[in-house]
């Protein structure tokens, strides 16, 4: 099989825990696009949060997409323009903070390129490291929250954060629920995920959906894995998803990504 597509999660994926692209990674992805394969960023992180790696990549030099938000935003990188994007309205937020409240976790948000919330976490913290975003912290977030956002956060333990999965998807059915990491939950719009902002992306590039190899560690990974023609975990992920991709490879620390690439592209 001759993919064409390669689309990658970022956070414990391609990048290492330090945040980083390694060089063998990097190298390897510039050997994937000399064949003429679309390299993808597809994260749960914000547009503005992607965007140097992007830039370290080259990627922005090419008429070339990347899928953010968890897949509420696709922006095409040589212009900046947005081609897609799925917004949670100001009611289903305030909503969402209600149940956050009844259910004792943190809730955050993204408005004008800053992070939004009410408390203060050491969960808030990671988020705010991992994005380089500004934190507001507000008097009151539903006063402040006035209009749509992208997505929505709740941020708490892992093992409760869990058991709370359940219940949100079966309190709010009408929307999409995810976890990126063990301590944040993710909700966007009902419908939105990685794998069907993967599906459009691929239609518009013309690129069959047998074509496309997409490489994950999380729960908001797993809708493009199932999508993609090839599904690869990276050897960190969580432990009860090992069984619903097509491969595993090497950890994010240890260029999962290139071991990708040199099996399923370069050979």
């Amino acid at each position: 099989m001759q993919y064409k597509m390669l689309v990658l999660d970022m956070d414990d994926t391609l990048l290492t825990d330090d945040h980083k692209i390694s060089d063998l990674n990097k190298a390897m992805l510039f050997k994937a696009r000399e064949k003429g394969v679309h390299v993808i960023l597809a994260s749960g992180r914000p547009t503005a949060a992607m965007l140097s790696y992007a830039k370290e990549l080259e990627l922005d030099t090419l008429d070339s997409y990347m899928i953010s938000f968890n897949g509420a935003v696709i922006t095409n990188l040589k212009d900046n323009s947005v081609f897609f994007e799925q917004m949670l309205t100001q009611e289903q937020i305030h909503e969402l903070y209600d149940y956050s409240l009844k259910n004792k976790t943190h809730i955050i948000t993204y408005l004008n390129g800053a992070i939004i919330s009410e408390t203060d976490s050491e969960f808030i913290e990671i988020e705010k490291v991992i994005t380089g975003l500004p934190h507001h912290k507000v008097a009151s977030f539903k006063d402040h929250v006035s209009s749509p956002a992208v997505k929505c956060i709740l941020l708490e333990e892992p093992e409760y954060l869990k058991q709370l999965e359940i219940d949100l998807k079966l309190a709010m059915p009408h929307l999409s629920v995810s976890m990126s990491k063990p301590f944040f939950l993710e909700v966007a719009q009902n419908g939105i995920d990685k794998g069907a902002s993967l599906k459009l992306l691929a239609k518009k590039l013309n690129i069959k959906q047998s074509e496309i190899i997409a490489v994950g560690n999380a729960g908001n990974d797993l809708s493009m894995i199932e999508y993609a023609g090839l599904g690869v975990w990276v050897d960190n992920v969580t432990p009860d998803l090992r069984d619903k991709a097509d491969v595993i490879v090497a950890s994010n620390n240890d260029d999962g990504v290139a071991e990708v690439i040199q099996r399923f592209i370069l050979n």
